[in-house]
């Protein structure tokens, strides 16, 4: 299973093409607009996601509420796309002879450069600028956006479906924004943490900490600054063997790191007890096997993976969101062209978006648990991809 996205920030639309889901998967239009819905969510966004409607349009795949085995494509379009129709234009200059266009943005009226020649500090301005020899920064910024992440949830969101198929679930929480943290045990199951998480303003499962992250923000957005954040992805138990210690790029620990470090914004992954196992006696981190009728762990600091395999218990993933790099108080940087100082200009208001990337991260980690699935239990349909599953569940019943 593979998808690509493509699209632009502003323009006209965005999509994905979802290749390999085996045929019969019973899925609705509900299914992925929910999780479009969750990934707009979250105290700290900004006005963008007023904007957006973020309807999904399916334009093949899945023909009465089943897939039929072909790629599925998968379209959102961008509502903001007619403010930005002149710029965005795929023909024509791009009203590069005007300087400057009259845009209504969050119900004002902003002046934007046509060309843009000023790169932003902690974006991928400067170094796309230069590798793809562009003098307008925006071929750059328009595709390196956020925006498409919501591509990103939507794939993610035909795999959960999936996964339910399976008694798989995946959900997930932030546990810090800024230098607030909740340093407390979640022991919760992964339905209670998701019903938790999904009624916090902040997708966090303690109220006192919620609150004192609210504070966080409202102090960095008066100060114009940004704020980044820490959240956490896990699963129901998982079957044994999912993934391969055989070649590197089978490990599954590998490519959920790579799934996660693919998201915009972040900087670190850690899965089980993470980097705090490299300070710790071996009899302080690995979990010991216990049998009754069935092999089983009573602690899960290895975060579900050992070996590059799921080892039956859940997954537990974490990762670190750098702050926004767009700054009400503009960081200094140097324009394209003139080579002349200037302040950083402003593209997006959000003051964090911890809250939403947590939704991507669930996003891409189902997508890698369903391609895991597909890769181990194959099938061209979920009929036989079911059959091969629950045989494989009978075999190692019992070892």
């Amino acid at each position: 299973m593979r998808y690509l996205t493509a699209g632009e920030s502003h323009g006209r639309a965005i999509t994905a093409i979802l290749e390999g889901v085996p045929a019969n998967l019973k899925i609705s239009r509900e299914d992925i607009d929910y999780e479009l819905a969750r990934r707009k969510k979250g105290y700290g966004r900004g006005g963008r996601m007023k904007i957006e409607s973020e309807k999904i349009k399916v334009l093949s795949g899945i023909r009465g509420g089943r897939t039929t085995g072909s790629p599925i494509t998968l379209q959102i379009e961008n509502n903001d796309w007619k403010n930005w129709e002149e710029v965005m234009a795929p023909f024509g200059n791009c009203g590069y002879d005007k300087g400057e266009i009259s845009i209504k943005k969050e119900n004002k009226i902003k002046h934007v450069e046509t060309k843009v020649s000023k790169p932003r500090p902690g974006h991928a301005d400067l170094a796309g600028a230069l590798k793809y020899n562009q003098d307008d920064i925006r071929n750059i910024l328009e595709r390196a956006s956020a925006r498409e992440t919501a591509m990103r949830v939507a794939v993610g969101a035909v795999a959960k479906v999936l996964l339910r198929n399976f008694d798989i679930e995946v959900g997930g929480h932030v546990i810090q924004v800024g230098k607030v943290s909740f340093d407390g045990e979640v022991n919760l199951n992964l339905e209670e943490l998701k019903k938790i998480s999904e009624d916090s303003p902040l997708r966090c499962v303690d109220q006192d900490t919620t609150e004192e992250m609210i504070e966080e923000i409202d102090r960095c957005k008066e100060e114009g600054n940004s704020l980044g954040g820490i959240f956490e992805i896990r699963t129901t138990p998982l079957p044994v063997g999912l993934g391969s210690h055989v070649q590197w790029d089978r490990k599954l620990d590998a490519r959920l790191t790579a799934a996660l470090m693919s998201i915009q914004a972040i900087k670190g992954v850690e899965i089980g007890i993470g980097f705090a196992a490299g300070k710790q006696w071996g009899s302080e981190v690995h979990d010991q096997i216990f049998y009754d009728s069935a092999f089983y762990r009573k602690t899960n600091r290895a975060g579900g993976i050992e070996g590059g395999m799921t080892n039956g218990e859940g997954l537990i993933l974490r990762a670190a969101m750098k702050p926004i790099p767009t700054l009400y108080q503009p960081l200094s940087s140097v324009d394209l062209k003139s080579k002349e100082t200037f302040k950083a200009s402003v593209e997006r208001s959000d003051v964090t978006a911890v809250p939403a990337a947590s939704v991507v991260g669930e996003a891409v980690v189902a997508f890698e648990l369903a391609k895991a699935f597909i890769e181990k239990f194959g099938g061209d349909s979920i009929e036989e991809m079911e059959r091969n599953y629950n045989n494989y569940l009978q075999d190692i019943e019992g070892r």
